[in-house]
């Protein structure tokens, strides 16, 4: 399985703000963004890089900020974008609640990990179960009823033990319920695009695609 295995500060500093991909890190004062608002590479500093501002580059910056948000692939990008074109409702939507379902990102959303990209490590290292069924897969979508739960003997980690006195603080969105006793939570319903706070502007990625 291909990963991204760069900077991720860097990848903020390229979208030129911040898409909280370090967690609490990023609402400190050692934020890349905060320190070095310019883009990386050695031109980024100099001012001479410069921001093109054609409807085409605004679509792909829309793009990729979206998957670096959701630290989501390319091809399985366009994947989740087909499943929503065929969908009912509007494309743009549909493709939010795509990522919005993804294992990893309702465990961050649950306030089981700090960032999306904590949470998919804790995926892939077999801490979760959905519905009682052990799941290591980020990407599994998860649907309205369904319920995720961190295994017994994960919780008798320091890592989790940790978490515990946070966690019962942790607000969750609409669409889910937390039960911070037992290590669970639930999806009430798909998010609506009002519930999804992700800074996106969806229909450019729909016009990017739409070309």
């Amino acid at each position: 399985m291909a990963r991204y295995i760069g900077s991720v500060c860097a990848q903020c500093r390229r979208e030129g703000e911040k898409l909280y991909l370090k967690g609490d890190r990023c609402m400190t004062e050692k934020c890349a963004v905060a320190r070095r608002a310019y883009p990386p590479g050695p031109h980024g500093q100099s001012g001479s890089f410069r921001r093109k501002s054609s409807d085409y580059a605004n679509q792909l910056r829309e793009k990729q900020k979206a998957r670096r948000i959701y630290g989501v692939f390319e091809r399985q990008f366009r994947r989740y974008f087909t499943e929503a074109a065929r969908s009912t409702g509007v494309t743009g939507v549909a493709l939010l609640q795509c990522l919005e379902r993804r294992l990893d990102n309702v465990a961050y959303r649950l306030g089981f990990a700090p960032s999306r990209k904590a949470a998919r490590q804790l995926v892939l290292h077999g801490h979760f179960s959905v519905n009682g069924k052990p799941i290591n897969v980020p990407s599994y979508l998860l649907s309205a009823g369904d319920v995720i739960t961190v295994l017994p003997n994960s919780r008798k980690s320091n890592y989790f033990q940790a978490m515990e006195k946070e966690l019962s603080r942790h607000s969750v969105s609409e669409w889910l319920t937390l039960d911070a006793a037992n290590w669970s939570g639930s999806v009430v319903n798909l998010p609506s695009r009002q519930q999804i706070d992700t800074p996106l502007k969806e229909q450019l990625i729909v016009e990017y695609y739409s070309r």
